[in-house]
């Protein structure tokens, strides 16, 4: 019986089914499925509906002050004279020399990320400007006001008087995945091209925690995210976001050897974004973590003299007087191989840990050392601003290289204490020599040779005179060479 009752019940559906499906279906009820790549062009559409109108141009203006040398016969040079005996000769019959203002423009984009008038851009955008002026898609211009500016991160906000805008929203740049979707929007080449309202360029991710050098020490231009989309002078400061409309990075430089696109940009972050936006929105300076290390790649040459069992971690180099290392207890030499207990790959992936690492946080490092492993406990400090290299004239020259004595001058400008008055400064490396082939380089301070330690030009020579045909282990301000004749 029971058997029977699921038998009907089951005859039941499939009738009504039968029924169901015998009833004729009207054009009008018939539903029309997009193709795959309509689909996708509607949401590339819909994202430059959604961003477009956030994103903005920059123009600035830099005005530079050029001294203009006066001369008897009535003519005047720009930049004046490059003999100054001569030019203090010109000062004592004519006086001060009058100068005159050059203004310099640039073009830039930027994105509101706040309805009540706050741009992110670059700060190389806005770097040194005197006046700035912000151009909405609509058309409408303001006068943009400098809230703060980080060198490091080259992230600025800029505040416009202007409400209810249309913002973005920031995305989670750690999901970012190399092969996905990726929509550059900006003003490239600013209003060469005409209209107000952005371009938009699409592409994938190239590739993920990508690092360039360019820029200095102070800059830092790691964990980027690089895509073939796009990307050309004037799109610096614009969003990179993925199919949701959402900003997953912000656009800050190409590698070309035109000037223009050649298919590899590079964007900073949004979570590198969110890590500073806030003090920028506030006007307040960012703090960036440090340990006082000159840090190095473990090649395979220092593999094999230091005597380690793989390439995984990185050397000291340096450890800076008073800095957190060497209040740590860290030394030249030492191979750090982990951070809180994850591994350390290579130098970006430590100096990335370091400058995200909260000032004042404890960290613990493994460190190899003689071949011993070591745990240690560092505190993190503040970055301090590092200053430029200094490139002196004259020395002595041994394997390509030509070095000189370092001086209290020159250790002031390198930041170092008065107990590393010691050492010689590289001041010039010849092509094709061995010491350019090992990888040195001018400014290097030449701190030992072959583990012996050199203070002074003499017991350079001294060391280097007894080690003519041998290969040499250099260690310098920068890192460890191997030296080969």
């Amino acid at each position: 019986m029971r058997k029977q009752k699921i038998l009907s019940i089951c005859a039941l559906v499939l009738s009504g089914a039968l029924v169901f499906f015998a009833v004729p279906l009207r054009a009008e009820d018939v539903m029309v499925v997009p193709s795959l790549a309509e689909q996708l062009q509607n949401q590339f559409t819909d994202v430059a509906k959604k961003v477009g109108p956030a994103v903005v141009s920059i123009s600035t203006e830099v005005v530079q002050r050029v001294p203009m040398r006066q001369y008897p016969f009535g003519e005047s040079v720009e930049g004046g004279n490059p003999d100054e005996l001569f030019d203090q000769f010109l000062r004592d019959f004519f006086g001060e020399a009058p100068s005159r203002e050059f203004k310099q423009r640039g073009l830039g984009t930027g994105v509101i990320i706040n309805s009540n008038g706050y741009v992110l851009t670059n700060e190389h955008v806005v770097h040194g400007a005197t006046s700035m002026t912000v151009t909405l898609p609509d058309g409408r211009k303001f006068e943009g006001t400098l809230k703060a500016a980080d060198f490091r991160s080259d992230l600025a906000v800029i505040k416009i008087d202007a409400k209810e805008l249309p913002a973005v929203e920031l995305g989670d740049s750690s999901q970012v995945q190399s092969g996905q979707w990726a929509i550059a929007v900006g003003n490239p080449f600013g209003f060469a091209v005409g209209g107000t309202e952005p371009s938009i360029t699409v592409g994938v991710v190239s590739a993920v925690h990508r690092s360039i050098r360019i820029g200095g020490p102070d800059r830092d231009y790691s964990d980027l995210i690089q895509t073939d989309a796009a990307i050309n002078p004037g799109n610096s400061g614009g969003p990179l976001v993925d199919l949701n409309g959402k900003v997953i990075g912000i656009n800050v430089a190409i590698f070309s050897t035109t000037g223009g696109y050649q298919g590899i940009g590079f964007a900073i972050p949004s979570d590198t974004v969110k890590s500073v936006i806030e003090n920028l929105i506030q006007g307040r300076a960012v703090s960036y973590g440090w340990m006082g290390l000159n840090v190095q790649e473990i090649t395979a040459d220092l593999q094999q003299h230091f005597g380690l069992q793989s390439d995984a971690g990185v050397i000291i180099a340096q450890v800076m007087p008073g800095s957190p290392a060497r209040k740590a207890g860290l030394k030249d030499g030492d191979v750090i191989t982990e951070w809180n207990g994850e591994p350390i790959r290579n130098v970006p992936d430590l100096l990335a840990r370091v400058s995200k690492a909260r000032v004042g946080q404890n960290v613990q490092l493994k460190i190899i050392r003689e071949g011993r492993t070591i745990d240690v406990t560092a505190e993190v400090g503040p970055r301090p601003l590092q200053q430029e290299m200094p490139s002196p004239k004259g020395g002595l020259v041994w394997r390509g290289l030509r070095v000189t004595a370092l001086t209290p001058e020159l250790a002031r400008q390198y930041q170092w204490g008065p107990q590393q008055l010691g050492g010689v400064v590289v001041i010039d490396v010849e092509e094709n020599s061995p010491a350019q082939r090992a990888g040195l380089q001018v400014g290097d301070l030449i701190l030992e040779l072959d583990r012996q330690p050199v203070a002074s030009v003499e017991e350079f020579q001294s060391l280097a005179g007894k080690k003519n045909k041998e290969d040499l282990l250099v260690k310098t301000s920068r890192g460890f060479f191997v030296l080969r004749e």
